[in-house]
């Protein structure tokens, strides 16, 4: 009889989902037999109502996960007749000032596409293995790694073991306080108010962009874009400073509103009644909306914690809602992990015959981590430097200013075309761990890649 791991995961969001997708396929070509383990503080997995979007890396992890009904444009997936991920407009003009293009991407399904996330939410929960359980209304305290194991302790007084822990918790994760109470978040000083509806309710707009559309004002910016389903999207991003009114209550910095709090839609028109008419009508058609202050925090110095632990999406790259790429990396990180076990399984002759009765050793779960860690780690810091260095940055003085900084826009596709199964044959090769090559197992002495080298 095949040998067992269990895998805890905090989360079942698109992080937690998508990487029980992905360690699950490990289930289907390997001798041991994994145990996967789904906590989620959610009484019902009900994901909040906004959109969000998946750029060609993410695409192409979601179809190598087999989730291919999330790729088709009549299901759950728009993408934009022009074929370009983005158009940048004038905020008060409505001129087209600059475009998005891709690079490297001939693949129409892996062109940028954008979802309700619900929608995405649910094509994932279909795709998730049978050796994977959820259980929810299981909100997590703590972890603790012990020589044998590691134990997930939840608020209701219940704990559960396994051999491996993924905090996929989000933003504000228990899992990374645990093993790293030091790490903080910080207000941006950047709102987003968002919100998602019927399309009906937008068509009878005069000129109506058919692509996703970002226009850009001196001190805020506005996008909207349909979503699959017929759904429709439209998204403020602000500075409450800027803005003083009921919106914001008697609080500072990101106390101005709670994650997901309802938000006061006159506010939100007020915030274009001077832009162009198509932005004012979209704003005025807006039924509702919801209000999201935008965090972020320092990168982390390591993603693996006593040998048995690691995080994944924003839990582990705290970049807030930044050019709309949590999900992709989520995605990636899902896969990233998948490709490091696999390959330390393959190295401990673990997938074989030979390898049975035998599961991996803590050597082998701290090198696999490890390898995760070099693949995904330099690459997503490079975007929450980024981010942290735009915190603060003087808003345009000049008309002219503003069309130069649309103009100037430095180029994203580093991030949106990634190749996480280039970068991570490039950790292999770097190391010495490809097929045939000398099996390096002092993980402590693994050098990480230098970020501008994660750009493959």
């Amino acid at each position: 009889m095949a040998e067992e791991i269990k895998i805890l995961i905090a989360g079942a969001g698109i992080a937690g989902l998508a990487s029980a997708i992905a360690l699950g396929q490990l289930d289907t070509t390997s001798t041991l037999k994994f145990n996967i383990q789904l906590y989620d503080k959610a009484t019902e997995l009900r994901v909040i109502g906004a959109s969000i979007a998946l750029s060609p890396n993410g695409l192409r992890t979601l179809e190598r996960l087999g989730v291919h009904s999330a790729l088709e444009d009549d299901n759950v997936a728009f993408r934009g007749p022009s074929a370009l991920p983005m158009i940048y407009r004038h905020w008060k003009t409505n001129e087209i000032v600059s475009v998005d293009r891709f690079v490297n991407v001939p693949d129409t399904n892996h062109q940028t596409a954008r979802f309700h996330r619900a929608h995405l939410h649910q094509a994932l929960l279909a795709h998730v293995p049978d050796c994977a359980k959820t259980h929810l209304g299981k909100a997590v305290k703590s972890a603790e790694v012990g020589s044998d194991g590691v134990t997930l302790v939840f608020e209701d007084g219940m704990n559960a073991r396994g051999d491996i822990l993924i905090g996929a918790n989000g933003l504000r994760s228990k899992v990374r306080r645990t093993f790293k109470p030091e790490h903080t978040l910080h207000y941006t000083g950047r709102t987003w108010i968002r919100s998602t509806f019927d399309a009906s309710l937008v068509e009878h707009i005069p000129n109506l962009p058919a692509d996703s559309t970002h226009w850009w004002g001196p001190t805020h910016t506005f996008f909207a874009s349909r979503l699959g389903r017929n759904m429709y999207s439209t998204v403020s991003n602000y500075d409450p400073k800027d803005f003083p009114g009921p919106a914001e209550g008697e609080g500072k910095g990101e106390n101005f509103h709670s994650w997901d709090q309802e938000g006061d839609v006159s506010f939100f028109r007020g915030l274009y009644k001077d832009w162009n008419p198509v932005v004012k009508a979209l704003a005025n058609a807006t039924p509702h909306v919801r209000m999201y202050p935008n965090l972020a925090g320092e990168p982390l110095d390591s993603w693996v914690f006593d040998s048995r632990v690691t995080l994944v999406g924003d839990a582990a790259h705290t970049h807030g809602g930044a050019h709309a790429a949590g999900g992709s990396l989520a995605l990636d990180d899902s896969w990233a992990l998948y490709l490091s076990f696999k390959h330390v399984l393959a190295m401990a002759n673990l997938e074989s015959c030979q390898g049975q009765n035998q599961t991996p050793s803590v050597e082998d779960i701290q090198l696999a981590l490890t390898l995760y860690e070099k693949t995904r780690r330099p690459h997503t810091e490079q975007l929450v430097r980024s981010v942290l260095a735009g915190v603060g940055a003087a808003a345009p003085t000049t008309d002219a200013e503003l069309r130069q900084r649309m103009e100037s826009r430095p180029s994203m596709t580093w991030l949106t075309e990634h190749d996480v199964e280039a970068t991570f044959a490039k950790v292999l090769h770097d190391q010495d761990l490809l097929p045939g090559g000398r099996e390096q197992q002092s993980v402590p002495g693994l050098s990480l890649l230098p970020p501008e080298q994660s750009r493959l």
